[in-house]
């Protein structure tokens, strides 16, 4: 007789071992100093989270073009392969596993955030709707650059290198980020991607760019370490796509053919509802063979279920875990959660970032 799997027992996604399945998503708190690197509060906001099966890391610039929003460590220079190596090693002293999430966000930037004042890149020159945050406070998004095709093989190389600086910082592992309206997802969406070349038009098109960085970057380091995060049906940054089944059955198909570590999906509208009516993601279950981590809103009740019936392999918590820094052992307890200060989400020093007590803490 076979034992259903345990949300609190290990799993392998991978060559990563974690000790349980559950995930801290990538979050992002704008924290990095001015040369967009860690500081020594991240070492220690990301040791404090090590009981985690496994840590990614908030979303990382692959370079300063990809960079859209105030104070995000990036993983482009020596120097934040240096203190990011900090983390690393805090991370697997406490027992811990962490990879680092490969971030280009495309038409979400602005000019304030990009070298010498450029536009923001993208597939197709679509302004996005809403603000961007930039260092002097909140600015509407431009319209971007279309990129030039001969410009795509740089950028592909730019993910490369990323994934080489992220092995020599010390991570376990790198997850490409292609989802939440970001380049990767703006190539695949039709919303977003009006192109008439090669990486335009047909979804065999639309999937070709993100498959060539994901190609890349399993060169640079090898499929078992390699993970991605998908979000077919969500609409962050204003992104859409008519079609996301026929869309994303082949793309999940082709990345199932690559054998990667895992597929992180976000289930439903990121930060919103799991159920948008219509085509449910999850319904790509099966198309993928390896390691599904699910995302989005998950309860103790829904993970546990969605780990014991083989829903899910992992299940990615995001916001629990910036006001319990030991949410493993709170799920484990059944104990009460503690609820985050959202006016020290983005931007600050120490507080609502270092400062949340474990339960023990709390209660001597």
């Amino acid at each position: 007789m076979t034992t259903a799997p345990d949300l609190f027992g290990p799993v392998r996604l991978g060559a990563i071992p974690l000790a349980n399945r559950i995930v801290m998503a990538p979050l992002t708190r704008s924290r990095a100093d001015a040369d967009d690197a860690v500081t020594d509060l991240h070492v220690e906001y990301y040791r404090q989270r090590a009981s985690a099966g496994l840590i990614i890391t908030e979303a990382t610039p692959i370079s300063r073009q990809g960079k859209g929003y105030a104070y995000t460590p990036g993983i482009f220079t020596d120097l934040q392969v240096e203190r990011w190596r900090k983390v690393t090693d805090a991370v697997h002293a406490a027992g811990g596993r962490i990879v680092i999430q490969l971030w280009h966000v495309g038409r979400i930037s602005h000019p304030d955030l990009q070298e010498n004042g450029a536009l923001p890149v993208a597939p197709s020159a679509v302004k996005p709707e809403g603000m961007a945050f930039t260092e002097t406070g909140f600015k509407p998004h431009v319209t971007p650059r279309a990129l030039d095709v001969a410009e795509l093989p740089g950028l592909v190389e730019d993910y490369a290198r990323a994934t080489r600086n992220a092995r020599h910082a010390g991570f376990d592992g790198v997850e490409i980020h292609a989802a939440n309206g970001y380049l990767l997802d703006q190539f695949l969406k039709d919303k977003t991607n009006l192109r008439t070349d090669a990486y335009g038009g047909s979804v065999e098109n639309r999937m070709r760019f993100p498959l060539e960085v994901v190609d890349a970057v399993v060169a640079a380091w090898d499929k078992d370490h390699v993970g991605i995060r998908i979000s077919p049906v969500s609409p962050a940054n204003d992104i859409a796509e008519s079609d996301p089944e026929a869309v994303f059955t082949p793309f999940v198909a082709a990345l199932s053919e690559r054998g990667l570590a895992y597929l992180h999906v976000v289930e439903g509208a990121t930060g919103g509802p799991r159920d948008l009516g219509g085509w449910d993601p999850r319904a790509l279950r099966p198309v993928f063979k390896g390691a599904w981590m699910g995302n989005n809103s998950y309860t103790r009740a829904l993970a546990l279920e969605a780990v014991a019936t083989g829903a899910v392999d992992a299940v990615a918590f995001g916001r629990p875990f910036i006001a319990n820094p030991d949410l493993v052992e709170r799920l484990k307890r059944d104990a009460p959660l503690a609820e985050p200060d959202r006016a020290t989400f983005y931007g600050g020093g120490a507080e609502g970032y270092t400062d949340y007590p474990t339960l023990d803490a709390a209660a001597a």
